[in-house]
């Protein structure tokens, strides 16, 4: 027996296109240029990636309280902190991660267009899905900065207790033991250890903001 009108399953995907189909962009007199003139400073997403213990939750609010002190506008995603509002529907699959990183870069690519220096921090361990975040962005404005420290350094800290409990077999897909970090293969900035010592969070974030001085990003 067929289904119902209007219920069908040809009705719904008609429905569907046909809504799809009536959605338009919409411009506003105010535009990008306008808002990065009031700020003095240019949109741009600062993109910090890297194992979990690697430093990017620290990075990211030292780079913020720098910028800050230099007047600059910034706001920073941190990739727990959303997981507890907008991604909290999200799991650790492979799927799940690639969703939670599509919402984050569509969130980050808001806040750059209204001028803002958004510094998002995540493991975004799949190099697909980072590259879809930088596709989205205008003008070179994806800054993707990989905090490369070894599997060792990151464990041998482990803030969150995280490894212990992957290594005991309590938390299966974690990133680094039994799941996979697949490294930038041409990021903006790569920071790592010097003579086997990592650099300090100062020295981390000095070396970025040194990079949007260089690009033009800190000014109008």
């Amino acid at each position: 027996m067929g289904s119902p009108a209007g219920t069908g399953t040809g009705t719904g995907l008609i429905n569907g296109m046909m809504g799809r189909n009536n959605i338009f962009w919409h411009e506003c007199a105010v535009g990008r240029g306008d808002r990065q003139r009031l700020l003095k400073q240019k949109g741009c997403v600062v993109w910090i990636t890297g194992l979990s213990g690697s430093g990017k939750s620290t990075l990211a609010c030292t780079l913020d309280h720098e910028l800050h002190s230099r007047g600059k506008l910034t706001y920073v995603l941190d990739g727990d902190n959303l997981r507890h509002g907008l991604n909290r529907d999200l799991g650790f699959s492979a799927h799940d991660r690639t969703e939670n990183i599509r919402r984050v870069g569509e969130v980050a690519k808001l806040f750059a267009d209204a001028g803002l220096i958004c510094i998002a921090s995540l493991i975004s361990p799949y190099r697909r899905d980072r590259d879809s975040c930088r596709a989205i962005l205008p003008d070179a404005s994806f800054i993707e900065v990989f905090l490369n420290m070894p599997l060792e350094v990151c464990e041998s800290r482990d803030p969150k207790g995280l490894y212990k409990l992957a290594r005991a077999g309590k938390i299966k897909g974690f990133t680094g033991i039994d799941d996979p970090y697949e490294p930038p293969l041409n990021c903006e900035i790569e920071i790592k250890q010097e003579e086997g010592a990592c650099p300090s969070p100062s020295a981390m974030a000095g070396q970025v903001v040194s990079y949007l001085e260089e690009k033009g990003f800190l000014e109008d």
